[in-house]
């Protein structure tokens, strides 16, 4: 087949570099490709040595500049969070659950380069001792340093962090500039989510250990990627019975525990406009809501015993009436007006039996939040929603092939679902599908409570 203009016009870009050699190693970040281009015939035919199909398309010019363009604007995010902390902030552990901003800041470049670059046979790694030291949990790239223990780890140090990052993004957007396969494609989509998710999860952690300090800290001036709070609406919105579908279904990027897309039958319910405040969660204080077992599932009561639940995480009752919470600009007053975060699905669910509500299903809140969106507050920019949903699969669930199968699948088990997005979501993170989770005792995440009714 022909090749097309801008082919040849790659080509020729490419062999002007090494015009003397009949074999060039085209710098991939999945796989180094030794590709031979034959002209005799007047057509260009990609080949290679190692029986590899080269059929990526070419990026167009601009295609390559909005991909350069999104991974720029991605990977700046965490170093701006970063930035304005101490070598301290961001070595430190605060639980096991946690883990070090500088943590953070070489995991998602270690992702990249154990997802895409390393995909070539040939590719050698900034520093082959990283592989241990920051995988998460991917059993099948090898042995890991354990969460519990990574802030145990002192070296590297976070000026050596800041310059593996530095390194992984010179070469990823060298990577970049050439074609990227199907799944090429995809692995890169997910590493740009995958940071996206850290940097919540970064704000996450910086909150919970400033928390652990007596002098109560602030770790900035105003809360970062905040947005302005909507006025409340109040009500609720009523929706028929009906056979619905959700998931994802269409031919966009989504994590493979949104797919795939299928049918649910809902009966009728309502669904608050409005997230819960603090001020309604005040008055569940009050009224001994952290007092009344009847409230409570058994796991759930029995942690409140033992772990002394009285509030929120992060509250603090003050001398004079009312209440504080450690927050990431500092200990500040609870806003009565402003939606409860930091609670675990134990408390959402204590809460809504004690409104004589429950917590909706998430295809109850996807199927609302899709077919009237104007119709509430909070989706997406106040806290993350507990649904009465656990984490499981979808009817007909496929995991990501290669090793992002790890990404999801395998933590479907004693966890419960949320939805929507919290202040800290990076913007263009969020969408109607998202399945977040986690344990139901958890309670560091920015996570709240919209109620639902039969």
């Amino acid at each position: 087949m022909p090749a097309t203009r801008s082919e040849r016009r790659w080509c020729r870009n490419v062999r002007s570099l090494r015009p003397f050699r009949k074999s060039l190693r085209l710098i991939c970040g999945t796989h180094a490709i030794k590709s031979r281009w034959r002209t005799d015939d007047g057509a260009l035919h990609p080949t290679n040595g190692r029986g590899l199909v080269v059929n990526a398309p070419f990026p167009s010019d601009s295609g390559v500049r909005a991909r350069l363009d999104r991974y720029r604007a991605v990977r700046s995010g965490m170093p701006a969070l970063a930035r304005g902390l101490s070598s301290e902030d961001l070595a430190a552990q605060s639980m096991p659950d946690a883990s070090p901003g500088k943590w953070h800041l070489a995991h998602t470049s270690w992702f990249f380069e154990a997802m895409i670059l390393a995909r070539d046979p040939d590719y050698r790694p900034v520093d082959p001792r990283f592989q241990q030291m920051f995988n998460s949990y991917y059993e099948a790239l090898g042995e890991r340093v354990e969460r519990p223990q990574r802030g145990l780890m002192t070296r590297p140090s976070l000026d050596e962090v800041m310059a593996y990052r530095r390194e992984i993004d010179r070469r990823m957007i060298s990577r970049l500039a050439a074609p990227l396969e199907e799944a090429e494609t995809y692995l890169f989509e997910l590493g740009l989510h995958h940071d996206q998710q850290h940097q919540e999860l970064f704000l996450m952690d910086l909150l919970h250990l400033m928390s652990r300090s007596p002098l109560d800290p602030a770790a900035y001036e105003t809360e970062p990627v905040g947005r302005a709070h909507a006025r409340p609406m109040g009500g609720r919105e009523r929706f028929d019975a009906g056979l619905i579908e959700i998931g994802v279904g269409c031919d966009t990027f989504a994590f493979d525990n949104e797919r795939p897309h299928h049918k649910v039958w809902l009966e009728p319910f309502e669904l608050a406009r409005d997230l819960v405040t603090n001020r309604e969660w005040c008055e569940f204080i009050e009224d001994g809501g952290y007092r009344r077992p009847d409230l409570w599932l058994s796991d759930g009561w029995a942690l409140c015993q033992s772990e002394q639940w009285r509030a929120p995480l992060y509250w603090r009752r003050e001398k004079t009436p009312g209440w504080s919470a450690q927050s990431l600009t500092g200990r500040r007053p609870v806003h009565p007006e402003t939606a409860v975060r930091h609670v675990s699905h134990y408390e959402a669910d204590a809460f809504a039996r004690w409104r004589g509500a429950r917590l909706p299903t998430e295809a109850e809140w996807e199927h609302a939040a899709s077919a009237r969106t104007k119709a509430f507050t909070g989706l997406f920019d106040e806290v993350w929603q507990w649904t009465a949903s656990p984490y499981v699969a979808y009817p007909g669930f496929r995991p990501t092939q290669g090793v992002a199968s790890e990404y999801n699948g395998k933590f479907m088990s004693g966890q419960m679902v949320l939805r929507g997005g919290s202040f800290a979501t990076p913007a263009g993170h969020e969408r109607v599908t998202y399945r977040n989770f986690f344990q139901p005792h958890q309670r560091w995440a920015f996570t709240g409570v919209r109620l639902a009714w039969d």
